[in-house]
C-alpha cells in the first residue's frame, strides 16, 4: 500500500489539508463519502485518510516509519478492512457488507481507530445499503468509514447524507499537463489522452499511446459512416460494447461538445462551421437541439454501464434514435 502517493498528486492538496485540519482539530466524522470520477485519485486518497488515522505518531501523520505504518506498507493492518465488488460483479454484495460490519464491531487491534475502505458504493442495492445503515448511524467507537462512489444518482440518500462528502474535481489542464510531462508521459499525444480520459490525469497515464490514438482515428471514421448512414448500426453497437466502451463514451461526448461549440459559433458569427458545413438558419437551432439529446443519452449510457441492462441494445436504440430518426 502506497499512502505517500497522493502526495505527488498536486491537485489533490487542497483534500489533504482539508483532512490534516480536522485531524488536528480533533473534528473527524465518522464517515466519509469520496465523489469521484475514474482517474482521479479516489483510491490514493482513501489509502492515504487511512494512513493518517492509524498512524502511531505524535505529528506528521501519516509519518510512514511507525509500526502502524509499516504495518499499512506491508498490507498487513489488523485494523483496516476493505470492500470493492468482486471480479465481474455488478454490485457490493450484501455478504460482503456483513463481513465488514462484523470487522469493524470489534475493538481495536492496536488501540486506535478502526478503518473501514468500501470502494465502488454506488453500487450497493437496498439490502445492502439498509444492512450498512445501522452502522453509518451508529458507528463503534473510533471508526472512520471512508466509501468511495462515482458521482452518480444510485448511491442511496440514506447512506449520503450520513456522510462528509469530498468531491475531486478535473484539474485544470495546465497542471494535468504538467503532471502528465514529470511523469514521462511524451508530449506527442499527451493533450489527446487527456481528453480522452475526460481530464483525469491518472487515467491519461494508464492508456497506451497508439492504441488510444487508433481507437480516436475508428471513432472519427465511425462516426462518419454514422452520419452517412453507410454502416450497420447493429455491427457499430456490437464493435463498441465490446472494446473500450466507456472510452468511447467520453470520446463521443468530446466529439459531441465540439459540434456544440462549433455550431454555437457558427450561430454567432455566420453559418458556416468548423467543419466546413454550411446549415441554413432555420436549422441550426434544431441541430443544436439534436447533439445535446444525444450528449444526454450518452451520459445515460455511461451512468448505465456496470449494472445488467443490455448495453448493446441500448446502445444500437440511442443510435437509431440519432443517426436514423431525425
Amino acid at each position: 500500500m502506497d499512502f505517500k502517493k497522493i502526495e505527488t498528486l498536486d491537485w489533490l492538496e487542497d483534500a489533504r489539508r482539508q483532512i490534516q485540519r480536522l485531524l488536528a482539530g480533533g473534528r473527524l466524522p465518522h464517515a466519509f463519502l469520496i465523489l469521484s470520477k475514474d482517474g482521479l485519485g479516489a483510491g490514493p486518497l482513501a489509502d492515504w485518510i487511512a494512513a493518517a488515522v492509524l498512524c502511531e505518531s505524535a505529528s506528521g501523520r501519516p509519518c510512514g516509519a511507525c509500526p502502524s505504518c509499516n504495518l499499512l506498507r506491508a498490507e498487513n493492518h489488523p485494523d483496516l478492512h476493505r470492500v470493492d465488488r468482486e471480479d465481474d460483479a455488478l454490485q457490493v454484495k450484501i455478504d460482503q457488507v456483513r463481513t465488514l460490519i462484523d470487522a469493524l464491531s470489534y475493538t481495536s487491534y492496536r488501540g486506535g481507530y478502526k478503518v473501514g475502505i468500501l470502494s465502488s458504493a454506488e453500487t450497493l442495492n437496498a439490502s445492502s445499503a439498509n444492512a450498512f445503515l445501522k452502522t453509518l448511524e451508529e458507528p463503534s467507537g473510533n471508526t472512520l468509514l471512508l466509501l468511495i462512489a462515482a458521482p452518480s444518482h444510485r448511491l442511496p440518500a440514506t447512506i449520503a447524507s450520513r456522510c462528509q462528502r469530498l468531491v475531486l474535481r478535473t484539474p485544470a489542464p495546465d497542471l494535468a499537463l504538467s503532471w502528465l510531462e514529470r511523469n514521462g508521459l511524451a508530449e506527442q499525444g499527451r493533450a489527446d489522452l487527456l481528453q480522452l480520459s475526460h481530464g483525469a490525469p491518472l487515467r491519461a497515464l494508464e492508456l497506451d499511446c497508439a492504441s488510444a490514438l487508433n481507437l480516436s482515428q475508428e471513432m472519427v471514421q465511425s462516426v462518419a459512416q454514422l452520419e452517412a448512414r453507410r454502416v450497420d448500426l447493429s455491427l457499430v453497437a456490437e464493435r463498441w460494447v465490446k472494446s473500450d466502451f466507456p472510452l468511447r463514451l467520453i470520446w463521443l461526448e468530446n466529439w459531441i461538445t465540439d459540434r456544440i461549440r462549433s455550431l454555437g459559433a457558427a450561430g454567432a458569427t455566420g453559418v458556416k462551421t468548423v467543419d466546413a458545413v454550411v446549415l441554413p438558419r432555420s436549422l441550426l437551432k434544431a441541430k443544436i437541439r439534436g447533439l445535446f439529446g444525444l450528449l444526454d443519452d450518452a451520459r445515460e449510457l455511461k451512468r448505465l454501464t456496470g449494472t445488467s441492462i443490455n448495453l448493446q441494445l441500448a446502445l444500437e436504440q440511442t443510435l437509431i434514435k440519432h443517426f436514423v430518426r431525425e
